[in-house]
């Protein structure tokens, strides 16, 4: 059986972006249409979205938050209930955002609060799947650290391995390729900064 180039979003995930469009959109006072001119999203793909019947691409979120200025973390995860004073930290509600049927999973953990945001996201790619992504904005980076397996980041042609116990560091502002050619589990903390 060849390897599942595509994944799906999670249906929590597709639910809360549908949910949090709809609150912002209304909020500001606007038809579905205008937004979706200012996202240069169709207007039925963005219904869709909004009623969660539709499986958006990551990007495709990322052009909607932007026309709502506001950014990927604060449609993707359900508003924090308000929280007590903890000498500055808080605690976050983790949303898994992507799944592949070889059991693949992407879970965004928690994100800085100030813009440009920084992102932490838990990673499991089964053997022989591969994810695809799109380009994040100008300037954006990923870090990973790999906790087991062996990951294989392909950007413009170049294939960088981050084996167990490694760290790399790449340019999300092109197109780039998660892949596990091993036969075990490649599991890997993510980091996004300026996405």
């Amino acid at each position: 059986m060849a390897a599942r180039e595509k994944g799906e979003a999670t249906a929590e995930f597709v639910a809360t972006v549908g949910r949090q469009i709809r609150h912002r959109r209304r909020q500001r006072g606007w038809s579905v249409q205008e937004l979706s001119d200012r996202a240069g999203v169709s207007r039925r793909m963005l219904t869709q979205i909004e009623l969660g019947q539709a499986n958006p691409s990551l990007v495709t979120v990322d052009h909607v938050a932007h026309a709502l200025d506001t950014d990927f973390v604060s449609l993707a995860m359900a508003p924090a209930a308000p929280a007590q004073d903890t000498g500055g930290h808080r605690a976050g509600t983790a949303v898994r955002v992507w799944s592949s049927d070889h059991g693949s999973e992407a879970v965004l953990l928690i994100a800085t609060e100030r813009s440009p945001r920084t992102e932490l996201w838990r990673w499991r790619l089964a053997p022989g799947d591969t994810y695809h992504a799109r380009p994040d904005r100008a300037g954006a980076e990923e870090l990973h650290e790999v906790h087991a397996g062996e990951l294989v980041i392909t950007t413009s042609g170049l294939a960088l391995r981050v084996r167990a116990g490694e760290a790399g560091r790449i340019r999300s502002d092109q197109h780039y390729t998660y892949r596990n050619d091993g036969g075990t589990w490649a599991e890997f903390t993510r980091v996004v900064v300026g996405a």
